[in-house]
């Protein structure tokens, strides 16, 4: 081979090399975010199952993992340094209308599941403020939906499959488990990998929405329970300035009766006679249908349509659980701090939920108001009037949405939840050496 040879083969060999390396950098995943991009998951090895068999054998070759739902938490709740797994391919749904119950696989959402039932005739008891949510996700935090008469979304589930750390199958049921299954509805991703979630279904029912426009703040002090117990699902929006509520929004089941007609003037406040999105300035069309026109529970109950984005899209998120009965006075040491707040925020939503036995929901023992924060995606300010707000809601025992950003310490926190220890010996069972304990469950359950 001649010189020229030589430098002719070399340049290809160095350049065959180069392009090998760049195709396989090219090649690798993107780091992955949450819903709303504040969140960086911490790896791209993300697993992807297609059977609950798929599920057990990933959860067995892995000595970390955490499952990855519709990566709606603000937080680090669903990350891992080491291994995700999507379980978005696990879709089936199959209703047993004798029993009255949906049995659903880990990757269905809110939104793909209400039409199916409607078609057999059946609904849920209740809905979050979007549809876009992965039913074992919601499930796995608390996520609730609205009504003073209403559990949250994990109070409809009758029995849970998931697999443990050991890759076996698991069942448990409200009705054989007990104390069991009431530790293991809300699990946080701690108990194991959720592969289909057994839900109590009804019949199906129609819903009207009437939005009501500045309610005065003073009405809640002594009319705040009659104000949500109004419809089947209230919510108040406000943004903190001039004492006030922007907007009230009332969904009322056709088939239930209530103490008084909606007129004109709600509490002070005044109808609204064009449709309204929360965020003033936002545009109307993403929002489900308003001006008391009737429609399926699934098309009424959420706020948001499934077929465009949800809430503002790039935002951070923030929800505090108070004890309904001190709902007035927690809201008004939160105002204290509105020109704080108003800067940053888009809105704050007030809403109700009933209590439940469930040991790691919010609602756990109590009637609540939900007090959530729709902000600006601003960390750094936001992370600061977090700590003023929550210092103001602690002598109410506020506790935090699980999937939503806080910064409250540790031992406060193990303190606002009595079957606390109950709950950590529960997880020890299914996952005795921490296979899905991540930095999340680290530091708010286990660093107290």
């Amino acid at each position: 081979m001649d010189k020229r040879d030589f430098l002719k083969t070399s340049g290809i060999a160095v350049a065959g090399s180069f392009m090998s390396r760049f195709l396989s950098a090219q090649a690798k995943p993107a780091p992955r975010t949450n819903w709303a991009g504040n969140y960086t998951y911490s790896t791209t090895n993300l697993h992807q199952a297609r059977t609950a068999k798929d599920v057990q054998e990933i959860v067995k070759s892995c000595s970390h993992l955490k499952a990855l739902g519709s990566r709606h938490s603000f937080n680090g709740i669903a990350d891992s340094t080491e291994n995700q797994i999507s379980l978005k391919a696990l879709d089936t749904i199959e209703i047993n209308s004798a029993a009255k119950t949906a049995t659903v696989g880990a990757g269905i959402r809110y939104g793909d599941l209400a039409p199916a039932l409607e078609a057999k005739g059946f609904a849920l008891h209740n809905l979050a403020s979007l549809p876009h949510i992965s039913v074992a996700g919601a499930i796995a935090t608390a996520t609730h939906g609205s009504g003073v008469h209403n559990g949250n979304l994990a109070t409809a589930v009758s029995q849970l499959e998931f697999i443990n750390a050991k890759g076996d199958v698991v069942h448990l049921s409200k009705g054989k488990d007990g104390d069991r299954f009431l530790g293991a509805a809300v699990h946080l991703g701690a108990i194991g990998v959720i592969t289909n979630v057994t839900l109590e279904i009804q019949p199906t029912y129609q819903v009207t929405q009437t939005v009501y426009l500045d309610l005065p703040f003073a009405q809640l002090e002594h009319h705040l329970e009659e104000i949500f117990s109004s419809g089947y699902s209230v919510s108040l929006f406000t943004d903190w300035q001039n004492n006030h509520a922007t907007q009230v929004w009332i969904k009322r089941r056709t088939d239930h009766t209530y103490d008084s007609t909606l007129g004109p003037d709600f509490y002070g406040a005044h109808r609204a006679t064009v449709k309204m999105h929360p965020i003033i300035g936002h545009e109307a069309e993403a929002c489900t249908e308003q001006l008391g026109e009737p429609g399926p529970w699934y098309e009424r109950l959420p706020h948001f349509r499934m077929n465009f984005t949800p809430s503002s899209g790039q935002e951070l998120q923030t929800e505090y659980f108070v004890p309904l009965d001190k709902a007035y006075e927690a809201i008004r040491a939160v105002e204290a701090l509105r020109d704080q707040i108003t800067p940053h925020l888009f809105i704050t939503e007030f809403r109700t939920i009933d209590s439940d036995d469930l040991w790691m929901s919010m609602a756990y023992k109590r009637r609540s108001l939900a007090i959530h924060f729709t902000w600006k995606p601003e960390w750094p300010a936001v992370k600061s009037i977090l700590l003023q707000i929550e210092a103001r809601l602690k002598p109410f025992g506020a506790r935090p949405h699980w999937a939503k950003l806080f910064t409250m310490q540790p031992a406060y926190l193990d303190s606002l939840y009595p079957r606390l220890p109950n709950f950590e010996a529960l997880v020890k069972e299914y996952d005795p050496q921490g296979k899905f304990r991540n930095q999340f469950l680290t530091t708010n359950l286990y660093s107290g």
